[in-house]
C-alpha cells in the first residue's frame, strides 16, 4: 500500500528590534519591547507570510518576541490563531553580560574572544547560558510539543530570538558545532522549511 505524503511548513520568525538591540545592549531576558524600526520590521515579515496558511503560533514569554507576532497577527488578520507560550523559546540567559553594550565588551576582550562570547556554542558567560544550553531546552520543546503538529500537516510559526532560533535551526539542519557561531539570524527575518 502506499502512503499519503503529508507536507507543511515551518516558519521562523525573529523578532522585530527592539529599543535595546537599537542601542547595541545584551538583552537576554530582560523584558524589552520593540522600537519602531522594529514594529516596521514585524509588519514587513507579516507581509512575507501573506500567502502561507497558519495553523498554529508558539513565542517566548518575552513582550518583544510577543509583540512582534501580535503585530503579524493584526497585519494578516487572524486574531483567532491559536497561540502557546513557553519558556522554552526564551532568549539565551546572558548573566552577567545583560544590560552590557556589546561593543564596549568586543573593545574589552577583542575581535576573536568577542565572537565567541556572542555566536559560540559553548561559550561560558558569568551566571548565564552557553548557545548549548538553550539548544538542550529548545529542542526537546520542539520534538515533543511542535514537531507532532507538523506531521499532522500543520503549518506551524515559531517567533522567537536570534538565540533560541538558531538553536534550532542547528538541530533541523544539523549544523555542526563549529559552523554554528557563522549563523546570524537578523532582526525580523523569516525563515521557510517545508517539512514531510
Amino acid at each position: 500500500k502506499g502512503y499519503i505524503k503529508i507536507m507543511a511548513y515551518l516558519i521562523l520568525v525573529r523578532h522585530g528590534e527592539s529599543i535595546w538591540n537599537k542601542k547595541g545592549i545584551w538583552t537576554g531576558l530582560t523584558d524589552i519591547s520593540l522600537s519602531k524600526e522594529g514594529i516596521k520590521e514585524s509588519r514587513q515579515a507579516a507581509s512575507e507570510l501573506r500567502r502561507k496558511k497558519i495553523d498554529i503560533a508558539y513565542t517566548s514569554l518575552l513582550k518583544r518576541a510577543k509583540e512582534t507576532l501580535d503585530i503579524i497577527k493584526k497585519t494578516l488578520n487572524i486574531p483567532n490563531l491559536h497561540v502557546v507560550e513557553n519558556k522554552a523559546l526564551n532568549e539565551r540567559d546572558y548573566g552577567k553580560l545583560t544590560g552590557k553594550n556589546k561593543w564596549e565588551i568586543k573593545k574589552k576582550y577583542g575581535e576573536e574572544k568577542f565572537l565567541q562570547i556572542r555566536r559560540g556554542w559553548d561559550m561560558p558567560i558569568p551566571k548565564g547560558e552557553t548557545l548549548k544550553d538553550v539548544y538542550n531546552r529548545v529542542v526537546p520543546y520542539y520534538q515533543k510539543e511542535i514537531l507532532p503538529k507538523l506531521k499532522e500537516g500543520k503549518n506551524v510559526l515559531i517567533v522567537a530570538h536570534g538565540n533560541s532560533l538558531r538553536a534550532l535551526i542547528k538541530y533541523i539542519k544539523n549544523i555542526s558545532d563549529e559552523d554554528i557561531s557563522k549563523l546570524e539570524l537578523k532582526t525580523g527575518d523569516v525563515y521557510f522549511y517545508k517539512v514531510d
